[in-house]
């Protein structure tokens, strides 16, 4: 099957002025991967109502901005991939949209290995994700929350196979991503609700957890329900102001 002739990065950010820099020159190193030599890439910060430099930093690193005032990760996400879906003006069919966080940096790897995967007929890619940049206070807790978050789901026939879904971490085929409704308008688990969109659908969705993406363990989470709040409650009886 042929790969795509496009791939469009799509990051949703609330006042991230101070992590999205690190973020955005991840993606630009796994946007220079000798794979996508004749993809294109294009990266599209959705900036829900920021009132920080965030959009200023994204213009800079050559970022296209898609502007709403909602917060609410759901309609961030499918802001950005309607602004990249009509920048690249191509069939669906030949756009892949990958979705990570301003909070988080992807490994240099990680466009080319999702590529791979859509040359290999998948129509989406759920990875995992792995904490980094937490308080040393912190470190039985989420050293902890690490080994169980590894062991879940196990198979010893199927090491790759994983249950878990993060926005962090994702990317689908711009034409089942569109069959699928989108992400839905969701304050949180727009993530989940894709992936289990796709399945019901019939799509292929391959869950991996190799090129896991590095997020950030810091405890005032942006998006509410999500994996930074789910890290919150596991340390709060040791928790440390953040």
């Amino acid at each position: 099957m042929t790969g795509p002739a496009a791939m469009a990065v799509v990051i949703p950010a609330h006042n991230e002025q101070v992590l999205l820099g690190a973020a955005l020159a991840a993606v630009s190193r796994a946007a220079r991967h000798p794979a996508l030599a004749a993809t294109q890439v294009l990266v599209v910060v959705a900036a829900d109502a920021c009132t920080d430099a965030t959009q200023s930093l994204a213009r800079q690193a050559g970022a296209l901005i898609a502007p709403l005032d909602s917060r609410n990760p759901g309609r961030a996400r499918a802001a950005g991939a309607a602004l990249a879906l009509r920048t690249l003006d191509l069939d669906p069919s030949a756009v892949w949209i990958a979705s990570t966080d301003a909070d988080s940096e992807v490994p240099p790897r990680w466009l080319a290995h999702q590529r791979a995967c859509a040359e290999k007929g998948w129509d989406a890619v759920v990875g995992t994700v792995r904490p980094q940049g937490w308080n040393p206070a912190l470190t039985d807790v989420i050293r902890r929350h690490m080994r169980e978050y590894e062991e879940a789901g196990r198979h010893p026939e199927r090491p790759d196979v994983h249950p878990h879904v993060h926005g962090a971490n994702l990317g689908v085929r711009a034409d089942a991503y569109l069959r699928c409704g989108g992400y839905p308008a969701l304050a949180t688990s727009e993530d989940h609700a894709l992936v289990a969109a796709l399945k019901a659908s019939g799509h292929r969705v391959l869950r991996t957890r190799r090129f896991p993406v590095l997020t950030s363990a810091r405890l005032t989470a942006r998006a509410r329900g999500g994996y930074g709040d789910h890290l919150g409650q596991l340390a709060e009886p040791v928790r440390q102001p953040d």
